[in-house]
């Protein structure tokens, strides 16, 4: 079989990667895509192509009248249908081939299983599954808000979270898509998942009125008070789902 034919696990690795890349960015020069060219020895332009490729499949570009490289194969469509929008089942592959290939990347302190909910009864390989989707829901939501806080823009990675907008322990099946989470700095998700803070369908933050009645300190009033009623930065990829916003407004949030 001729080289030039794109295999299933690097076709999988490449829409791993489209997803964490803007469409301006699925160039030859993006060190994304030169590192996943090394891995899977193909040059930056075939990688950069082939992002091209799904861009050309994907709805959410073609709402925005943009248009990827036409002339895809057989089996691009046959990976953007089998894994578009079913993230649990693409987080699982594409993370496992990477972590083959390339071991440090299964290895980051951020996903450590220190950090997930409690859960009883699960075994070794269900936890794996968990640590391998928390770590993919991640990179997806930092990438789409391109590695900032969406309240207060702070860039720092170590200090950011891709919080989940209905809590893991809600809705199994909303736990890697990337339309259920948020960039938020440690402060402000911890917030958002006590419901101090919440985010409203129109992307709006909005702090309980527990808060703004208290006798706040001047840390309270600058790190939480000062950003009601002001508008997050909103990415071009995943947007937060409304519906979640609204789930979070009207279960977690304390009003």
């Amino acid at each position: 079989m001729s080289r030039n034919l794109w295999q299933r696990d690097e076709l999988i690795l490449a829409f791993n990667l489209y997803y964490q890349i803007p469409f301006g960015k699925i160039n030859a020069k993006n060190p994304q895509v030169i590192a996943l060219a090394q891995l899977i020895r193909r040059s930056p332009g075939a990688v950069s192509f082939k992002l091209s490729n799904f861009a050309s499949l994907d709805p959410t570009l073609k709402q925005r009248g943009i248009a990827g490289a036409s002339h895809g194969s057989k089996a691009d469509l046959a990976i953007w249908n089998e894994f578009y929008n079913n993230w649990e089942a693409l987080a699982f592959e594409s993370e496992q081939l990477l972590a083959k290939l390339s071991p440090a990347e299964a290895a980051e302190p951020e996903t450590s299983l220190l950090e997930l909910p409690i859960i009883e009864g699960l075994e070794r390989e269900q936890l794996r599954r968990v640590r391998v989707n928390q770590h993919f829901f991640r990179k997806l939501v930092l990438a789409a808000y391109d590695q900032r806080c969406c309240i207060t823009g702070l860039n720092i990675p170590s200090l950011l979270n891709a919080s989940h907008i209905i809590p893991w322990a809600h809705a199994a099946e909303q736990r890697v898509n990337p339309h259920n989470g948020l960039c938020l700095n440690a402060l402000h998700d911890r917030a958002f998942d006590r419901g101090l803070i919440t985010i409203t369908p129109d992307y709006r933050i909005q702090v309980a009125s527990t808060l703004i009645k208290s006798s706040a300190n001047s840390a309270t009033n600058d790190l939480l008070l000062a950003y009601d009623q002001g508008q997050i930065e909103i990415p071009a990829r995943f947007q937060p789902d409304p519906a979640f916003l609204r789930y979070h407004n009207q279960h977690i949030f304390q009003g």
